[in-house]
């Protein structure tokens, strides 16, 4: 990833929301690059170095990106963090979901996940009205 870039693969993905359980979707979407975890609730003056140290007890972290704010070059509250195997990404976003770091709660979860089935039966093609 180049300049803090997220590049996903060819299927169509949805943002996970907080909650630890990449609810929205069908499941957490792999990156093209690894398993990527959002972190919400980042305090403003937090640190790579902070966010490594955290994260990096559950396995090496591939990526890091703070998006600092423009006029103030504070973080805006959230980070993407990369891991290199989806079950590091899964024991982070189960253990530090709902904790604190540095005085704010933080949420985690799955950056990308599947997109939900369309309604119906697995395996049907939506019907598509002729003109």
């Amino acid at each position: 990833c180049e300049d803090g870039e997220i590049v996903v693969g060819e299927e169509d993905v949805g943002v996970a929301g907080g909650g630890g359980s990449g609810f929205g979707g069908s499941g957490p979407q792999r990156s093209v690059e690894g398993w990527i975890v959002f972190v919400t609730g980042v305090h403003e003056e937090a640190q790579e170095d902070d966010i490594i140290d955290a994260f990096s007890e559950f396995g090496q972290v591939k990526n890091l990106h703070m998006n600092p704010d423009r006029k103030t070059g504070f973080v805006k509250g959230y980070a993407l963090v990369e891991y290199g195997s989806k079950t590091q990404a899964q024991d982070a976003i189960n253990a530090l979901h709902g904790t604190e770091l540095l005085g704010k709660t933080v949420s985690v979860d799955w950056a990308f996940v599947k997109p939900v089935a369309a309604s119906g039966s697995p395996g049907t093609k939506p019907h598509h009205r002729r003109r």
